[in-house]
């Protein structure tokens, strides 16, 4: 739903960019991150209904990020969704393992990015 709260998080700026700017003007109140450590801090901050979760990051990886969210009664009920450039099926189990609500994979559009956020926000 249009104006909740959603943490981007990716250690690219460019695709940082380009999802703040896709989000924001769907309506969506966004918040960034880049790197692991820096994400579960804004996510006990911020509280985000949505966390749309690189996999590949310094300091910790997103499914390591994802499986400490899920894993915190404080933030469980935060919806994730990875982003990732490997499109195997054994990195959509490691996904769904840590805890993931959804996955894309990149190079992605932000039709498809809007796409899996309303589906998954409602």
């Amino acid at each position: 739903m249009a104006g909740e709260r959603i943490l981007a998080v990716d250690d690219s700026r460019f695709l940082l960019k380009a999802l703040v700017f896709v989000l924001e003007k769907a309506g969506y109140e966004v918040h960034t991150a880049s790197d692991g450590e820096e994400a579960l801090r804004k996510a006990r901050e911020e509280k985000p209904a949505l966390v749309l979760l690189d996999a590949v990051m310094p300091k910790k990886d997103g499914y390591e990020v994802c499986r400490e969210i899920k894993g915190d009664p404080a933030l469980s009920e935060i919806r994730v969704i990875m982003l990732t450039g490997k499109d195997k099926e054994a990195d959509r189990e490691r996904a769904v393992a840590a805890g993931a609500d959804g996955y894309v994979t990149k190079p992605y559009t932000p039709a498809q990015i809007l796409e899996q956020v309303k589906g998954i926000l409602g």
